[in-house]
């Protein structure tokens, strides 16, 4: 016999979710940053196999699926889920958890989604995948939803523009006049594939700061390292992204060269700022569905609060949205 809907509901305060299947259900483990130790791959086949259906689907939030769950056997689920609580959240991310094999204890912040980032990509500025690891306990457990995106670089491969908070790696760029030869190498670069901001000027690149986006596709380009990132790992922040049946849109830029300390203060901000605007009961909203309904200059001001800004970081004045709409009426006809 399956246990009742209510005690489902009582039950899944974890990684689960209804299936079509009445009676089944489908868990999930959180994967910050889309990086997990190989080992725990056996893991999930045996708990696929054991008390699923025998598949795992690869979620769009780099997590790992188990559909098939049947309501009785959640408690078991929970249990055999200790090792990837136990090795992600509690020794790679630093999560207080209290008992390890009682599941995942919340299901409103969402797994953090990154690309590979400077730890593979010669592109990327920044450690994706240790930001990831190191904000999930800023963002799990939670019971207000939040969607967090971490891109290594402006490409955006990991599509922070349309997240909730997209954090874009950004970098400060060096260079070294004497050690450019004037090739124009850098040039054709940021004309193909960035901004444009670089020319020549009597046989030497010069730059146009103020366009400047901090990609870095000048350092890989240029043959002789005139030109060489900072150190000092920085930040993009991007806010108001979402995909829905409800004016989908794309992020606008909030924050710019910020430093991790400042993004770890906004996002404890921000959850303050949801609890406020839900009256402190949880609905699936996303967020830039509250800024709209509190106003950008009271959501600044709110989340801003307290926030230590790092030397040469940025913040917009204002915010504006080109919205979309899924509604056909509004510009479609019938032919």
């Amino acid at each position: 016999m399956s246990i009742d809907v209510d005690l489902y509901r009582a039950r899944a305060l974890n990684e689960y979710r209804f299936s079509k299947v009445r009676s089944e259900a489908m868990v999930s483990v959180r994967i910050p940053g889309g990086i997990l130790p190989a080992r725990l791959l056996s893991v999930a086949q045996e708990i696929a196999e054991k008390y699923g259906n025998g598949l795992i689907h690869l979620t769009t939030r780099q997590k790992l699926a188990m559909p098939g769950i049947r309501y009785e056997d959640m408690d078991k689920v929970n249990a055999a889920l200790e090792p990837f609580i136990r090795e992600i959240e509690i020794e790679m991310c630093g999560v207080q958890v209290a008992d390890p094999k009682a599941g995942y204890q919340a299901i409103g912040g969402r797994n953090i989604v990154a690309c590979q980032g400077n730890r593979i990509c010669q592109k990327a500025n920044v450690d994706t995948t240790g930001l990831a690891q190191r904000l999930e306990k800023e963002i799990y457990p939670s019971k207000y939803h939040l969607k967090v995106v971490v891109s290594g670089c402006p490409n955006d491969c990991a599509k922070a523009y349309m997240a909730d908070i997209g954090i874009i790696g950004v970098t400060r760029i060096r260079f070294s006049y004497n050690r450019c030869i004037g090739c124009g190498a850098c040039v054709r670069a940021c004309k193909n594939h960035a901004v444009d901001c670089l020319s020549l000027n009597n046989g030497k690149a010069t730059k146009e700061k103020n366009l400047c986006i901090g990609c870095s596709e000048c350092v890989l380009a240029c043959p002789t390292l005139a030109w060489q990132r900072m150190p000092e790992q920085l930040y993009q922040v991007r806010l108001g992204g979402r995909t829905s049946k409800k004016t989908p849109r794309v992020g606008k830029i909030f924050l710019n060269w910020v430093s991790e300390e400042v993004i770890v203060s906004l996002i404890r901000n921000i959850f303050e700022f949801e609890k406020e605007m839900l009256s402190g009961t949880p609905i699936y909203l996303h967020m830039g569905h509250l800024i709209d309904r509190a106003g950008y200059m009271y959501f600044k001001d709110r989340v801003l609060q307290g926030v230590n800004f790092n030397l040469g970081a940025q913040v917009a004045d204002r915010m504006y949205w080109q919205e979309d709409s899924y509604r056909a009426d509004a510009h479609m006809k019938s032919v």
